[in-house]
């Protein structure tokens, strides 16, 4: 079982940036595979970044390539992601996902255990 706590969220202005932090329970934190994904008003959860067990990998998709960055601190059992450049359109709950081993990482159902979520909003 993992228990995991998103923090980090707010309101900020177009352009600027946010730092969402996901603190997880349990000893096996680094046996785990750690993603965001978003849901906005109205649309599915949307995958946003992923990271494997190490920090080695992670993955993205083109919509944040380049403005968000995810990172992860195993002794703290702790995952990051760091946003910037910041558009209204990234307005969405954040929810933190993990998984020993996901299939696709891009894809919700593969994560057995989630946050709570933690709210973005960007005003224009």
């Amino acid at each position: 079982q993992v228990q995991l706590v998103e923090s980090g969220g707010g309101l900020v202005q177009a352009g600027g940036s946010l730092r969402l932090s996901c603190a997880a329970s349990g000893r096996t934190f680094s046996k785990y595979v750690m993603a965001w994904f978003r849901q906005a008003p109205g649309k599915d959860r949307e995958f946003t970044a992923a990271i494997g067990w190490t920090g080695g990998i992670t993955n993205y998709p083109d919509f944040v390539k380049g403005r968000f960055t995810i990172s992860r601190d195993n002794a703290k059992n702790t995952v990051y992601l760091q946003m910037n450049s910041l558009k209204p359109e990234d307005t969405a709950v954040y929810y933190c996902a993990a998984d020993p081993t996901p299939s696709r990482w891009s894809v919700p159902n593969e994560y057995d255990y989630w946050g709570q979520g933690t709210q973005v909003t960007v005003s224009s």
